[in-house]
């Protein structure tokens, strides 16, 4: 599947629940700090994305339309870091995992 076929429509509703697929598409960026990852989607399509950090944390699904950002985790002060971002496939909101 290409990413194309990851990307989403607006009506998309972000959820906590990510399955993780592709690295996101390049025109997705992030800039991240020890208290937070800021994204930003500057694709011409809204996309779905996770960020994945060195130690495997769980970072929700957010959908990010065009020009639209995002605030995730930090990567904290153990060592703790950013590898990149991941296309994902959120799912509907549970009474478990409400929708971030």
């Amino acid at each position: 599947m290409t990413a194309a076929g990851l990307l989403l429509t607006p009506a998309t509703a972000p959820s906590a629940a990510a399955a993780t697929g592709s690295p996101a598409p390049a025109c997705v960026e992030y800039v991240q700090s020890w208290r937070y990852t800021d994204v930003h989607n500057g694709c011409g399509d809204t996309v779905a994305v996770t960020v994945e950090y060195t130690n495997g944390q769980w970072a929700p699904c957010r959908v990010l339309e065009p020009g639209g950002r995002a605030t995730f985790s930090g990567y904290g002060t153990g060592g703790n870091y950013v590898t990149g971002l991941r296309t994902c496939d959120p799912a509907p909101a549970t009474a478990d995992r409400p929708a971030s």
